[in-house]
């Protein structure tokens, strides 16, 4: 594995690079990142909806969902709250901070039209049909779970997460095998899912895909039989209850960590930046 120092140059050259590329394929690559991470949690909720102990479920979930962010590492997808970690070449003044919001602007929308692409295809599908419509109750049921939160819950339930994903995606980055950077990636998820934190990704499919079986007759008479608090599951409380405050958590997590880590490991002093490959090439080619 690389050490947290070769990590920070490593990061420094992938983070240029993500902030460089254009917009059309940062937002591809981000619809992506959204089917994937949407993925885990389809097979979370398909896995777990007939579970009635609660530790049981959250268990089998934590051990399904993180496969979505192991799938994004191997792709290459682009993941909003990965890409957190682009603060590490910004502190390293490789990178305006203008570099950075415009990818992670870009990578946001299209993470959420991913998310919500595969939400509309699940439901509209049939596939919450399962178990006669209990996956479908599952499914509102957890969307207006997450829309009931309080603002300030969301907030650090948000941090909390983006800590620990980040720390996956810089453990599957140090690591130099395939084997290696998916287990490094797993492991910190698994925690988060387990846990109950919230990641505003995941939830860009979780809380639309409760909204959309809603419309659905049958599946919102079937919530309603099994008290499922259905009057709390709304667009407006999606964005403002729940998607807004745990970006806002999110983002204050991964950048935080990555203001860490770089604190801690950098060798050289804050106004000293350190050049990337192409730079190096630059020089060298100069000198002949």
């Amino acid at each position: 594995m690389l050490t947290p120092s070769e990590f920070l140059d490593s990061y420094c050259e992938i983070g240029y690079k993500k902030a460089r590329s254009p917009a059309g394929r940062i937002l591809l690559l981000a619809i992506l990142a959204g089917i994937l991470i949407g993925m885990g949690a389809v097979v979370s909720n398909t896995a777990s909806h007939a579970l009635e102990n609660l530790s049981v479920a959250r268990v089998v979930c934590g051990f399904l969902f993180p496969f979505g962010l192991v799938m994004v590492l191997f792709t290459g997808a682009e993941l909003f709250t990965g890409n957190c970690l682009i603060t590490i070449p910004v502190l390293e003044r490789r990178l305006a901070w203008t570099g950075m919001l415009r990818n992670l602007c870009w990578v946001y929308i299209g993470n959420l039209i991913g998310a919500v692409l595969l939400a509309a295809a699940i439901v509209y599908s049939g596939q919450l049909n399962l178990s006669d419509g209990a996956l479908a109750v599952c499914t509102i049921r957890t969307a207006a779970a997450k829309c009931s939160l309080s603002f300030g819950r969301a907030v650090v339930l948000g941090i909390l997460c983006n800590v620990l994903v980040c720390i996956g995606v810089m453990c599957g980055l140090c690591a130099k095998g395939a084997a290696g950077r998916a287990l490094a990636a797993f492991l910190p998820v698994c925690f988060f899912v387990i846990c109950g934190f919230e990641h505003c990704v995941a939830n860009m499919y979780y809380i639309p895909a409760g909204l959309l079986a809603l419309e659905v007759p049958r599946y919102a008479e079937l919530a309603r039989e099994a008290g499922v608090a259905v009057e709390s599951l709304t667009w407006s409380r999606f964005f403002l209850q729940n998607l807004l405050p745990v970006t806002a958590g999110n983002l204050i997590g991964g950048c935080g960590f990555a203001a860490l880590i770089w604190s801690v490991y950098h060798p050289r002093g804050p106004l000293e930046r350190r050049p990337l490959a192409g730079d190096r090439e630059a020089a060298d080619l100069s000198v002949q």
